[in-house]
């Protein structure tokens, strides 16, 4: 168990270039990775019972604790990221696969990376974790609801197809963690060490799967697709850190709500733009799912060394 342990710590400092390199592989060997994409949402269902297997109870004591600060930032996810999406798909007059796949991505609620990133940029990190759990569990309702509002202008859009979709892939899966971690709590215990690298396999087959699958699609739209992702990103920080600083937060509670509101379940949208639109509307999160682990991380470096000069 060490030995995977350690495999696993190493998997999950290392998660970007291991998207990058598989993204590459997929990219060039398209034939190889494409048989993937009918278990997008299994895969992403395994990472969401993952995170059921790993909430506690402390998790939600931080919101009785700092309910503003919680709130806030939950808000700031939803609005923040989706009203971006929307400005800049309107702006650049995106295709319209291209503007629902960025819609997708703004509309996801925070993933668990985020709370990685905040505990290395010495933010809160308990906020970080409970606005990552609070925001996931209202996902089922937020996200279709959110989705069928910013982008049925571009295409139809079925929120309640895609509540179902989120049923399945997000809540169930948790549901089920937290019940494996109420009986087998010793075991899950010892394991939690490995459930890092069972995420980044996960992740990095479901960003093979979206490459392989949109190949000449991403020849001719991945710099548009890249630039709007970077865009997305920075600005999402930058708001998420200006929320806390309006809000008259502390530095570490405005580097959480940053990184927070920066950073998406890219995974998420992935599964609903493969579920429910094309493989082009999945490239954005797949893109997403590389870049705001190189942001978040460059980003926490800053910050952690800020920290440590003081």
């Amino acid at each position: 168990m060490n030995i995977l342990a350690k495999i696993s710590q190493f998997a999950g400092k290392t998660f970007a270039i291991w998207v990058l390199v598989f993204a590459a592989f997929a990219f060039f060997l398209p034939d190889q990775f494409t048989w993937i994409a009918p278990y997008i949402s299994i895969l992403l269902g395994v990472i969401m019972f993952g995170m059921g297997m790993t909430i506690s109870a402390n998790d939600f004591k931080e919101v009785g604790k700092q309910p503003v600060k919680v709130i806030v930032g939950v808000l700031a996810q939803f609005i923040v990221m989706p009203s971006l999406a929307f400005i800049l798909a309107k702006g650049l007059q995106l295709e319209p696969e291209i503007a629902i796949g960025v819609i997708l991505v703004g509309c996801c609620p925070g993933g668990t990376a985020s709370n990685v990133m905040t505990f290395l940029a010495k933010g809160n990190l308990a906020l970080s974790v409970a606005i990552t759990s609070v925001s996931t569990l209202l996902a089922p309702v937020v996200t279709p609801a959110l989705i069928y509002l910013l982008a049925s202008e571009w295409m139809e859009v079925s929120a309640a197809d895609m509540f179902m979709s989120v049923i399945k892939i997000v809540l169930i899966p948790i549901i089920l963690g937290l019940i494996v971690q109420a009986f087998f709590k010793q075991q899950v215990q010892k394991g939690a060490d490995v459930l890092p690298l069972i995420s980044v396999i996960a992740i990095v087959l479901i960003v093979a799967a979206v490459v392989s699958t949109s190949k000449d699609k991403i020849v001719e739209s991945g710099l548009i697709i890249f630039g709007v992702v970077i865009l997305h990103n920075g600005l999402g920080y930058l708001l998420g850190f200006l929320v806390g600083k309006l809000c008259k937060f502390t530095y570490a509670d405005q580097k959480a709500m940053a990184i927070e509101v920066g950073m998406q379940n890219s995974g998420l949208g992935a599964a609903l733009a493969t579920a429910h639109f094309s493989p082009l509307a999945a490239v954005p999160s797949a893109i997403f799912s590389f870049w705001h682990n190189v942001s978040g991380a460059l980003l926490a470096t800053y910050w952690a060394r800020k920290a440590e000069r003081k």
